[in-house]
């Protein structure tokens, strides 16, 4: 990098650092509450931890789509921001909530649905009632869920991440006391086990959908924007231009998302000892996750918003400020990992054979910590410049057409178990790593870009 553009590249790591700080706490705290939920599960029992395991894959293997689909909001109200179009956010942004209002009732529709077919999956027969319990308890909060994502989505495209981290880790400390409280049983309230989990879940996604929809209703700085000025009914040009920019980014994050879901379904297969270990290591592995997304998330934020601006030279540094920063936190959670791996599993089980398991998998977490990093940061960056189309198809096949395959082959077919299948994550990750690095650079080497679109909508890359 020229030693004039060094000062601009330092204001730019703090601008993205400040911009991530609040996501990465608040996707902490999403995080947490899954810790929350398996600790509990953990302690009740080794089935319930299993079964909550398979109920908590089924929420959001296809929850993936809407949140992804959603995230296309961020990248087009921060480029609004930046084109100074800020008059055309609110009426986007009523649109999003139709479309989020709509994929929420799909996935209640979903969990009513795919729990009872369990059984033709080959889940193990004890594990089947705890999971079809929690799945039916928590699918009340997922219409909430998908609304809470347009409100938060909106606020991260204005460069104001805060709220994020408040609402979350309100969420958690309403879920752990009220989820004890519902699976043990207390005083007078029945000991409901995976399904009091279910419910405490599904309760935490309505306060939080709530409390920020009063706060951007009531903050002075989102009264100019008039954001629910009045009710406007579904544009559906609109929401298909929402759904076309935004579709292929929720197909590319189930890609990943659903490569470790899918895992955990297969895995489940094998009895609760490896599934319990691997949601204990999958947990860990995602709470690592939580900050190279907030960082991610930020990066897409920044590129969007040099974009819009028509900065080419902006968009390059947000995404090599994104990178640089990413790499330095996934070493941090590799020694972590490498050196914490059997103190870290001690919190969540008492059971030996688990905890064994469980310590071993989170070395092959150590070992993807920088591909996982490298990727997610692409994704990140691609999504701020509007190209969506061919990431999809890219992590397509790095996750299925490689990962996915290698893994059930080693893990199922040669008979090694959770490891192998945990070998399969690590070679999907690297070459998504590899896949979505070429493709941000090729991208970043044709700037400049096209910039957002009279109506709001804006144009991906091809």
């Amino acid at each position: 990098m020229p030693s004039e553009s060094a000062p601009r590249f330092g204001r730019e790591l703090r601008a993205t650092a400040t911009l991530a700080l609040p996501l990465v706490l608040g996707h902490v705290s999403t995080g947490l509450i899954n810790f929350v939920d398996n600790v509990i599960a953990g302690h009740h029992g080794t089935r319930t931890l299993a079964s909550v395991t398979v109920g908590t894959a089924l929420l959001w293997l296809p929850m993936m789509v809407p949140i992804g689909t959603l995230i296309a909001l961020t990248a087009s109200v921060s480029q609004l921001d930046g084109a100074g179009r800020r008059h055309e956010i609110a009426p986007l942004f009523r649109q999003a909530l139709w479309l989020g209002l709509g994929l929420g009732l799909l996935m209640f529709a979903f969990l009513s649905a795919v729990p009872l077919a369990l059984g033709a999956f080959g889940i193990a027969t004890d594990i089947i009632p705890g999971a079809t319990a929690f799945s039916h308890a928590v699918r009340w909060g997922v219409p909430a869920l998908t609304l809470f994502f347009c409100m938060r989505y909106l606020s991260e495209g204005l460069h104001w991440t805060l709220p994020t981290m408040l609402l979350g880790f309100g969420g958690l400390a309403v879920l752990a006391p009220l989820g004890y409280v519902l699976t043990f049983g207390v005083g007078p309230l029945p000991e409901m086990g995976a399904a009091g989990l279910g419910a405490a879940s599904a309760t935490v996604m309505w306060l939080q959908a709530l409390g920020f929809a009063l706060y951007l209703w009531r903050s002075a700085r989102f009264a100019p924007l008039g954001l629910f000025a009045h009710l406007e009914w579904p544009r559906w040009r609109v929401i298909a231009s929402l759904l076309a920019t935004g579709l292929p980014i929720g197909v590319t994050v189930l890609m990943e998302g659903g490569l470790f879901i899918a895992t955990a379904l297969l895995i489940a297969r094998l009895g609760e000892v490896p599934a319990a270990a691997h949601q204990i290591a999958i947990n860990v592995s995602a709470l690592c996750f939580m900050v190279p997304m907030g960082l991610a998330e930020a990066t897409t934020v920044r590129v969007g918003h040099a974009l819009g601006a028509g900065d080419p030279a902006g968009v390059r540094r947000a995404a090599r400020a994104g990178y640089a920063i990413v790499l330095a936190t996934q070493l941090c959670s590799a020694v972590v990992l490498l050196l914490g791996h059997d103190a870290i599993v001690a919190v969540y089980t008492r059971d030996v054979a688990v905890a064994a398991l469980a310590s071993t998998l989170l070395l092959y977490a150590a070992a993807f910590q920088f591909p996982d990093g490298i990727q997610v940061m692409s994704a990140g960056s691609l999504r701020g410049l509007r190209d969506t189309r061919v990431p999809m198809f890219l992590a397509m096949a790095a996750y299925w057409g490689l990962g996915m395959p290698l893994g059930a082959g080693l893990g199922l077919g040669l008979g090694w178990g959770p490891q192998g299948m945990w070998a399969g994550l690590i070679v999907g990750l690297s070459a998504a790593a590899v896949l979505m690095g070429w493709r941000l650079s090729w991208r970043l080497n044709r700037l400049p870009l096209p910039v957002a679109a009279p109506g709001g909508t804006l144009t991906s890359g091809a």
